[in-house]
């Protein structure tokens, strides 16, 4: 009887040639590539202005026009996201090479939006909003990081395929 080692096993690729072709030929990976590193800049302007109001009490308009053009932009990355995992993988969302940075990316898109309902109803008061803000943004850096595991892996593998001799073009 063999034993298998977890270095030994081979691990599934993230992406196959056919999808890796699709990934690059789609103009939604530039806006994904576009849209990805805007939201992280206000993300920090945003975060700056939630920490001063929580600190200071003051700026809660312009902290809350932070957080909400986060949100807009949280938005448009995650319905162009899914439209790229369809075309890239076939699925809207939940595609096997996704899957958990998906479902963790509900829990973030939950919390931002809960963030617009606790702001739009008043439900609770300005400081409530923004802790609430602040584990939208907590969610949010857990799944940011994530998806760079999951861009270095892809770049990854794409060198090891290049040099396997696996896959004709390699993409840094």
């Amino acid at each position: 009887m063999t034993q298998h080692h977890p270095e030994q096993t081979p691990r599934r690729p993230l992406y196959t040639p056919e999808e890796r072709k699709r990934r690059d030929e789609s103009p939604w990976t530039l806006v994904q590539a576009i849209l990805a590193p805007l939201q992280f800049v206000v993300f920090l302007v945003s975060l700056y202005f939630v920490l001063r109001y929580l600190a200071t009490g003051e700026g809660a308009l312009i902290a809350s026009i932070s957080i909400v053009v986060k949100t807009l932009i949280l938005y448009a990355i995650m319905v162009t996201g899914a439209i790229w995992e369809k075309v890239v993988f076939g699925h809207y969302l939940f595609a096997r090479a996704f899957f958990w940075e998906d479902v963790f990316s509900m829990l973030v898109l939950s919390l931002h939006t809960a963030y617009l309902f606790v702001l739009f109803t008043g439900f609770v008061d300005t400081y409530t909003q923004m802790l609430i803000a602040l584990a939208a943004y907590a969610a949010y850096v857990i799944n940011a990081a994530q998806f760079l595991i999951k861009l270095r892996a892809a770049r990854l593998q794409g060198r090891y395929d290049a040099a396997d001799g696996t896959l004709a073009e390699a993409v840094e």
